[in-house]
């Protein structure tokens, strides 16, 4: 499989959700109703005592939470968001950079495409340990947040750059623009709603990234760590409030993007990228 492949795979998904999009109902309704379906349905569970009682209601989770309060999940929370936000930004870099060097100089695709492949297909919990050996500290975390971004965004960024207007590149050809000229002035305009789709998939997957290196161990704060110990002992309220202070860290990064998103590219609002 090739860039190009990838890049077909992605253009028809993206104009398949563009289509059910269309039908003109409200973005938040669908997103809403699946919010309120998965409450009822943790709820129904935990009074059913599924799995022997070990799911506990979503008012004992949230009476968790509160009664452990900032102290624990303000350190906690603030530290994984600096991982996650550090490998957010270093492997989009990567990949926005890699993303432009395919465009400019098409010879590296092979390559790109090696790399990208490989990113994807790597097992990075098996890599992580290798970096926690070599370099300590958080490094492991900000690089399996960095890798867990980087196949999006290269795919997504790469899609929106051959996306541009044939006839606008025409025009520039005919005044005499190279390659260079053709990117700055149609190709990066092109590219921006696809390369912000793919960031704003990115961000999830970097806070995913983020807690899984502090899985490994070497680190003595952030939800990860937080998570092992209250698994540890055995708190299964608190385990949950710590899985659903990751869920709204990752929303909170998938927010963040499409709000800058809605900014800077305005002309796509009224669409779904």
């Amino acid at each position: 499989m090739t860039l190009a492949d990838i890049e077909k795979v992605t253009q028809a998904q993206t104009e398949t959700s563009t289509r059910r999009n269309s039908l003109g109902r409200p973005k938040w309704l669908g997103g809403a109703i699946g919010i309120i379906g998965l409450v009822l349905a943790w709820w129904l569970l935990a009074a059913l005592g599924v799995a022997g009682g070990t799911i506990p209601s979503p008012w004992t989770v949230l009476a968790t939470m509160f009664d452990d309060g900032w102290a624990l999940y303000g350190p906690n929370f603030s530290i994984t968001a600096a991982g996650a936000l550090q490998g957010f930004v270093w492997g989009n870099l990567l990949a926005i950079a890699l993303a432009v060097l395919v465009v400019l100089v098409p010879p590296v695709e092979s390559l790109a495409t090696q790399l990208a492949i490989l990113s994807y297909c790597t097992p990075l919990l098996a890599l992580g340990p290798i970096i926690l050996v070599v370099f300590g500290g958080r490094t492991p975390t900000i690089f399996l947040a960095a890798m867990y971004c980087f196949f999006t965004t290269m795919v997504g960024t790469l899609t929106g750059l051959r996306s541009a207007d044939v006839a606008s590149l025409d025009l520039v050809a005919a005044y005499g623009g190279g390659r260079w000229q053709k990117f700055r002035r149609v190709q990066s305009i092109a590219a921006l709603p696809s390369m912000f789709a793919a960031l704003k998939i990115a961000a999830p997957s970097a806070v995913l990234g983020a807690i899984l290196g502090e899985y490994l161990g070497g680190v003595d704060s952030g939800i990860g760590v937080a998570l092992t110990a209250a698994q540890t002992s055995y708190n299964v309220p608190r385990t949950w409030g710590m899985a659903l202070a990751a869920a709204l860290l990752a929303g909170l990064g998938y927010a963040i993007v499409a709000i800058i998103a809605r900014f800077v590219t305005p002309w796509t609002s009224g669409k779904t990228a």
